[in-house]
C-alpha cells in the first residue's frame, strides 16, 4: 500500500491491531507508543497468536539513537517437580489435512515476559502515558469486535485448548453453539482483560510480577500441578541486546541475535547469497527457486551442525557462525504461533515486534482474561522427552523481528510468524525487495517455497511449468493449492529516503496471516 501520509505507517496481522496503532500515531505518539498499542489490541483480536501471557522480541531503532533488541521471551521455571504431580496433558489440533499433538495444562507454562518487556520499552522510548496507549485495546475488549475468517479458523484448529477450562470457555465459546468456539461473524468481548489493562496502566508492571496476578498464578500452580512460583515472576527480567547485523545489497540488515536462532540463520543465508548472482537467475524460474532451496538446505544443516559445511566455505567467513555457536547450542527452542507488527514514524523511529503465546495452555489467569503460554509443552524443545529443560533459562526462538537500513536513510521494518518458516519467509521477502527491486506489496505477495527435512513445499501461484521442473528436480515435494499461513506472514513497513514526506511510506500486511496496513 502506498498513500499520502505524514505521521507514519503500520503493518500488522489484523485490521483492528493496525487501527489501534494508527490512532496513537494520529494523536502524535511515536512508533514505540504505537507498537505497544498494537500489541495490546492484538491480545484482544488475535488471541490465539498474541497474549500478555507469552513473550517476544522488539527491535527498536530510535531515529536519534542506536538500535537495540529487547528480549522479553519466556523463561523456564526455577524448579521442576515430579511428573506424576503435574497438570500436563496432550490435545490434538485439527489442521484439516493433518492433526498435530500439543501439550497443555499448568505445567506447560513458562514465565511470561511480555508485560515486563512492554513496560521497559515504555520507559525507554515512549512519549504517551500508558493509560492512553491501552485505551484502544480496552475499547475492543469491552465493546467487542467481529471475529474474522482467519481467527475463526485458528479457533477451530486449537479448539480443544480453548474449551479445556471453564474460564477459557467463558471468553471463547460460541454464542449460538456454546459447545464450540466462536465462528466468523460473531462478536467477541473480554471485559476482564479490559479491566486488567486499566489497572496495569495505572499500577504498573509490579501488579503482574509482584502483585495479585503473580500471586494468583503461583497459588494455582502450587495446588493444581503447575511449576511457576512467585520467585519466577519476581526474578524475571527483560534483556537488551545489540542487534545482529549483516550487510546485503547495500543495506544493513539488523535482526534478532543469539541466544535465539532465527536471526543468525537469516544472516547465514544472506551471507551465502551475497556472492551468488540470484538476479541473473530471473525471479520465478526453476533455477531461482532451486537456488533458494539449496540455501535453505545448507542453512538447515548448519543449524544442526552448528558449523560451516565444506560447500559454503568459499562463500562465508568461517568464523561467522562459530562466533555464535556456543550461544545457540543448548537453548530450549520454541517455534509456534506468532504475530508481528512493523511501524515506522515520520521522525525515523522504527519498531519491529514479534510475539508468541505458543498455542496457549488453556489456563486463564484468574480474573484477568489472559491465557498463559504452553511453551514447556512444545516437542521442539524436548527431543529427549518432556520435562528435561534446563531450569531458569531464557528460551530460544525462531522469531526474528528485523530492520533494513538503506543508503540515504531509508528504513524497512519487517518480521513474520510461521514457526520454522519464519526465516525462509523473511529471507524471500528480503531478496524480493533488495535483489529484484519489487514493491513492498509484490515482495510480500510473491509465492514462496520452503525446504526442510528433504521436503520442498511449493506455494500456490508458481507457474505450472516451473512446478513441473521442481517436482522433477527434488526427491520430495508438496504442492499447495492455496496461499497458506504455513508460508509465514511477513508484515512490512517502509520509509523511502528519496521520497517527500507525503509519499515516503509504503507497506504491506501479508494476506496469508490476515495482514493489514495503514498509513497515517
Amino acid at each position: 500500500m502506498t498513500a499520502k501520509g505524514t505521521k507514519g505507517i503500520v503493518a500488522a496481522g489484523h485490521p483492528e491491531t493496525t487501527r489501534a496503532a494508527a490512532i496513537i500515531l494520529e494523536e502524535g505518539g511515536n512508533a514505540f507508543d504505537a507498537v505497544l498499542a498494537a500489541i495490546y489490541a492484538a491480545s484482544v483480536v488475535e488471541p490465539v497468536l498474541c497474549s500478555l501471557g507469552g513473550g517476544g522480541f522488539l527491535l527498536a531503532h530510535p531515529g536519534d539513537g542506536k538500535p537495540v533488541l529487547y528480549d522479553f521471551f519466556t523463561q523456564t521455571p526455577k524448579q521442576k517437580a515430579t511428573e506424576e504431580d503435574l497438570d500436563f496433558f496432550p490435545i490434538d489440533a485439527d489442521f484439516g489435512a493433518v492433526t498435530q499433538e500439543f501439550h497443555i495444562g499448568m505445567a506447560s507454562m513458562a514465565t511470561p515476559g511480555t508485560v515486563r518487556g512492554l513496560f521497559q520499552v515504555h520507559r525507554d522510548h515512549c512519549t504517551m502515558p500508558m493509560r492512553r496507549i491501552v485505551e484502544p485495546a480496552m475499547a475492543l475488549a469491552r465493546n467487542g469486535f467481529t471475529v474474522n475468517r482467519l481467527q475463526a479458523y485458528l479457533f477451530q484448529v486449537v479448539g480443544p485448548i480453548y474449551m479445556s477450562s471453564a474460564a477459557s470457555r467463558d471468553i471463547f465459546a460460541g454464542s449460538a453453539d456454546p459447545d464450540g468456539l466462536k465462528i466468523e461473524g460473531e462478536t467477541m468481548t473480554n471485559p476482564d482483560f479490559a479491566d486488567t489493562l486499566d489497572v496495569l496502566a495505572r499500577e504498573g508492571e509490579d501488579l503482574f510480577y509482584r502483585g495479585e496476578i503473580a500471586a494468583s498464578i503461583a497459588a494455582d500452580c502450587r495446588h493444581g500441578g503447575g511449576l511457576l512460583s512467585t520467585a519466577d515472576f519476581e526474578g524475571y527480567q527483560a534483556h537488551q541486546r545489540q542487534p545482529l547485523g549483516v550487510d546485503y545489497r547495500g543495506a544493513r540488515i539488523l535482526t534478532n541475535p543469539p541466544p535465539s536462532s532465527g536471526g543468525i540463520l537469516i544472516a547465514f543465508a544472506l551471507e551465502m547469497l551475497k556472492d551468488m548472482d540470484i538476479r541473473g537467475l530471473r525471479f520465478g524460474t526453476p533455477e531461482y527457486f532451486g537456488c533458494l532451496a539449496k540455501v535453505m538446505e545448507v542453512t538447515n544443516k548448519a543449524r544442526i551442525d552448528s558449523g560451516l559445511l565444506d560447500a559454503t566455505e568459499s562463500l562465508l567467513d568461517p568464523a561467522f557462525l562459530a562466533t555464535y555457536k556456543s550461544e545457540i547450542t543448548g537453548q530450549p527452542q520454541v517455534n509456534r504461533g506468532t504475530t508481528h507488527v512493523s511501524i515506522i514514524d515520520a521522525a525515523g523511529n522504527a519498531a519491529a515486534l514479534t510475539l508468541s503465546n505458543g498455542e496457549g495452555a488453556g489456563y486463564i489467569a484468574p480474573g484477568t482474561g489472559i491465557m498463559l503460554n504452553n511453551m514447556l509443552g512444545e516437542e521442539d524443545i524436548n527431543p529427549a522427552g518432556f520435562h528435561r529443560w534446563p531450569e531458569n533459562t531464557r528460551m530460544c526462538s525462531m522469531m526474528a523481528p528485523s530492520l533494513a537500513v538503506e543508503p540515504g536513510g531509508g528504513l524497512i521494518a519487517f518480521g513474520s510468524g510461521g514457526s520454522n518458516r519464519i526465516r525462509t519467509a523473511i529471507l524471500q521477502v528480503v531478496v524480493n525487495l533488495l535483489d529484484f527491486g519489487m514493491s513492498v506489496e509484490d515482495a510480500v505477495n510473491a509465492p514462496r517455497v520452503h525446504f526442510e527435512g528433504g521436503l520442498l513445499n511449493i506455494e500456490h501461484g508458481i507457474d505450472d511449468d516451473v512446478i513441473t521442473r521442481l517436482v522433477a528436480d527434488f526427491a520430495e515435494t508438496k504442492c499447495w493449492d492455496e496461499r497458506n499461513l504455513f508460508f509465514g506472514g511477513v508484515h512490512v513497513a517502509r520509509r523511502k529516503a528519496s521520497s517527500t514526506i507525503g509519499n515516503a511510506f509504503h507497506g504491506a500486511g501479508d494476506p496469508r496471516r490476515g495482514g493489514a496496513v495503514e498509513i497515517v
